[in-house]
Order: structure tokens, then C-alpha cells, then sequence
């Protein structure tokens, strides 16, 4: 129902209520911003933003004279509901946040991917070429050890894809007990297994193995294994009265051996010295290595195949491959993950603790006016690689301490949300993950969150 249009006051004077003069929709949606907003997010964006500003203004929220500044304030960034959001919370590869972040190279590749592409075009031949043959020859060259590579759309499809080629018709796959892992939301490698066809021959205890484990289960079905698979349990640690059996001895017992290593690491890392590398594995005989694209090793998800030539040629013309194959945006940003400069992951690894000390001093010195109660104080704290890698590693880090009531008008942030932890009472923005680039995002959100 709408307002009353005037107020009478005493003496007769009448004022016109300024919500009649609420502008028209067409004549809002003719203002050159927004037609220029329309070509870059498309008409419904626009009209909605416009629907909404309009109804503040009858309701007299909005000045009239201000409806259109609001459209444009209201407007996303790009036309999709994501967010981008300032990962202060101290695991630099934070599933809930998209894993890992793509470096500036990655992000131009996309871009340039985004048009027509020779992605499985020779141009000096005009005729078909292998799909994303460079991106391939990066990741053949990054690990030199691998007689061939090749690439699906996220770990667990590396790994099914495997399965299905290999165990099919009932073959079956001998797994160390211990190492049946349950993967992100619930999903479990043996179900994913056993969904695509394959027999499990478990062996061993939930805490110990021994090789004549694998043996013996060799011994009593000889004909029916497929291949032995080894799972490096990625997201959590067995400590205690245990036993697993390593690679080089699997490698002994006559039938393809697979490892999936999980988080993708491509070499070894100083800082994450039990973390398996596809190089290292390679060269202690596994015959394939099957990793994520998404994780230690930066780049886009996707699922890397690494291992015998034969074997991995058999996998890319199998009939499933189709169905897992990954598109030229995922190609591009890999391929430029491998030959570009350090992915922000690969950064964040190698951070120095006193530099990321001397930030937070910094930020917090920044932040001393805002009227804060107690004041930011920049603090030591530990980080850790998440993704379901390296589970337990502690890597050093610093942090801006803040209110903890601070926690969820930061989350909320209508310009850029920042996501922290609460620790001991504080709230916690942890700067190994957060780019010394973002830093002004960061303490402008503060000083939002704090008005």
C-alpha cells in the first residue's frame, strides 16, 4: 500500500512526501552506468538490482535522488553469485573456499581460453591433435619419471578411471586394510571402488601390514588381480603400534602397483618430509601415481594420471575417459600452473615466519585507531596445509588478534568477506594464505566491521 503522499502541518503549509518522487524503472535502467552494466552482467541482474532499489525508495529507505548510485553500489563483481573471499584462516588450501587459489598466470590463461582455442586443433596441419597436448607436455616434463601422463577432472576420477580399465569383469584389487580412507562429504574409496566394478581383496589389520599379506592374497587369487593399490591416507595419521609396507617392496610382487598419493605433490617439500611425491614414487616403482590437480600442487581441480606408457595409453582410450575428460579452461590454467611462477600455495609453503610476523605488526599498527576493545595486536599462531594433505604438519604463522564478535561481520562483509578462526577466545586472521596484495582489502574490511 503506498504512503501518504503529503503532511499537513499547522498554519495550512502542505509537503509533498519526496517518495513521490520515486523515479520510473525505465527511466533508471536508461542511466549509461547501468547500460553499461547490463552489456557486462546481462538484463535480470541489472532489473532486479533496480526492482529492489525502487521498493527501498517507496518504502522510504532510499532518497529518490540516490536510487541509481544504490543500483550500482548493489552490483556484483561478474555475473555469478560467488564471492571472493580473504582466506585468513590459517589452511592454505581450504576445501570450503575453492581449494587452492590460481596464480596470476593461471588466471591469464583462463582468459585466454575462454575464446576459440587450437586446444585439439595442429594448426600446421589443420588437422585433429591430441587435446591439450601442451598442457600434457608440461606435466611429462615437470616429472620426467613418468613414460606418460594424463589428465581427468579431479582425483577420485584418476582413481576410478584406473579401476575400471584395469579391474573390469570382476578382477580384483588387494588393499592394505588400513589405508580404505574416507575422502571429503562422506565419500569412501572402497565404495568408489566397488561402484565402478572392482573385486577388494583386503589385507593386513586397520593398524599393521606386512608384505606376506599382499603375498599371500596373491597366492590365492592369481589370475584375478588386477593390480595392487596403495592409498596414502592423506587426511588423518595412525600413530602408535603400526606397520605399512612402502613402495619399493610393493613393487616386487609381479602385478601393476598403483599409489594414490592424494595431494599432488609433484616433488619433495622441505617443510612436509612424510608427504609422498609422484617423482619419488615413480622412481621407487610404482607403475601408476594418481593425485589432485587442486591441491599442494596449486593449480586447477583435476585429476593427474602419471605412470608406465602403456598403461596410461590404455587409460586415455578407454570408453570411461571420455565421460571424466577435463575442458581447455582446466587445460590452459594447468598448464600454465606448471610452467608459470610459484602458485600462491607453493608461496604460502615457503612463507618466512618473520615476514609474516613483521605483516601482522604492520596491520595491527594500521588497525590501532579503529576503537577496537582490546586493540588488534599482531600475535604468533600455526597454520596448517589442509586439503587433506600433510595432516599434522604445524607450519609457523603470525595473525592479527581481534574481538571475536568481529568474526561474523567480517564473514558477512558486503564488499569482500573476510574468514578467520576463532582460537583461545580471538578471533584470528591468519596471514600465511592471505597475499601481501589483499592487505588493503583486509584492513578496510576491519574498519567496516568495527563501524
Amino acid at each position: 500500500m503506498r504512503t501518504r503522499a503529503t503532511v499537513e502541518h499547522p498554519g495550512g503549509r502542505v509537503e509533498t512526501d519526496p517518495r513521490r518522487r520515486t523515479p520510473r524503472t525505465d527511466t533508471v535502467l536508461a542511466d549509461e552506468r547501468l547500460r553499461k552494466a547490463s552489456y557486462r552482467l546481462g538484463d535480470d541482474l541489472v532489473k532486479q538490482a533496480v526492482r529492489t532499489a525502487l521498493d527501498r525508495c517507496r518504502a522510504g529507505e532510499l532518497a529518490p535522488d540516490d536510487v541509481t548510485d544504490a543500483v550500482l553500489d548493489s552490483l556484483p563483481r561478474a555475473a555469478t553469485r560467488l564471492r571472493r573471499v580473504i582466506n585468513a584462516t590459517g589452511v592454505i588450501v581450504h576445501t570450503n573456499l575453492g581449494r587452492a587459489p590460481l596464480s596470476s598466470a593461471a588466471v591469464d590463461a583462463l582468459e585466454l581460453a575462454a575464446g576459440s582455442t587450437d586446444v585439439e586443433l595442429d594448426l600446421a596441419t589443420g588437422r585433429r591433435g591430441r587435446r591439450g597436448r601442451s598442457a600434457l607436455a608440461a606435466l611429462q616434463a615437470t616429472v620426467p619419471e613418468a613414460g606418460g601422463v594424463h589428465v581427468v577432472n579431479n582425483g577420485a576420477a584418476a582413481l576410478a578411471l584406473v579401476t575400471c580399465a584395469l579391474a573390469a569383469r570382476g578382477r580384483s584389487v588387494v588393499v592394505a586394510r588400513g589405508e580404505l580412507v574416507e575422502i571429503g562429504d562422506g565419500f569412501r574409496i572402497p565404495e568408489l571402488l566397488e561402484s565402478v566394478g572392482a573385486v577388494l581383496r583386503e589385507v593386513g589389520t586397520t593398524n599393521r601390514v606386512r608384505l606376506s599379506d599382499y603375498e599371500a592374497a596373491l597366492a590365492g587369487d592369481p589370475d584375478g588381480t588386477a593390480f595392487v593399490l596403495k592409498v596414502h591416507p592423506s587426511n588423518f595419521v595412525v600413530t602408535g603400534f603400526t606397520s605399512s609396507v612402502p613402495v619399493e617392496r610393493l613393487a616386487t610382487l609381479g602385478v601393476p602397483l598403483v599409489v594414490d598419493i592424494g595431494s599432488g605433490l609433484l616433488h619433495p617439500h622441505p617443510r612436509l618430509p612424510d608427504e609422498p611425491s609422484a617423482a619419488a614414487t615413480l622412481r621407487a616403482g610404482a607403475d601408476l601415481v594418481t593425485a589432485s590437480g587442486d591441491k599442494l600442487l596449486g593449480g586447477p581441480q583435476c585429476g593427474l594420471l602419471l605412470g608406465r606408457a602403456d598403461l596410461v595409453d590404455r587409460l586415455r582410450r578407454h570408453p570411461f575417459a571420455r565421460a571424466l575428460r577435463v575442458d581447455k579452461l582446466t587445460l590452459a590454467a594447468l598448464e600454465a600452473t606448471l610452467l608459470g611462477p610459484a602458485s600462491p600455495v607453493a608461496a604460502a609453503l615457503s612463507s618466512s615466519p618473520d615476514r609474516l610476523e613483521a605483516r601482522a605488526r604492520r596491520l595491527a599498527d594500521q588497525l590501532a585507531d579503529v576503537g577496537i576493545v582490546p586493540p588488534p595486536e599482531a600475535v604468533t599462531s600455526i597454520a596448517a596445509v589442509g586439503g587433506g594433505g600433510a595432516p599434522g604438519v604445524e607450519l609457523p604463522s603470525a595473525a592479527l588478534a581481534l574481538p571475536p564478535d568481529l568474526a561474523v561481520r567480517l564473514r558477512t562483509d558486503p564488499d569482500v568477506p573476510v574468514v578467520g578462526r576463532i582460537e583461545h577466545g580471538r578471533l584470528l586472521l591468519d596471514l600465511i594464505a592471505v597475499p601481501e596484495a589483499d592487505e588493503p582489502d583486509l584492513v578496510a574490511a576491519v574498519r567496516r566491521a568495527a563501524r
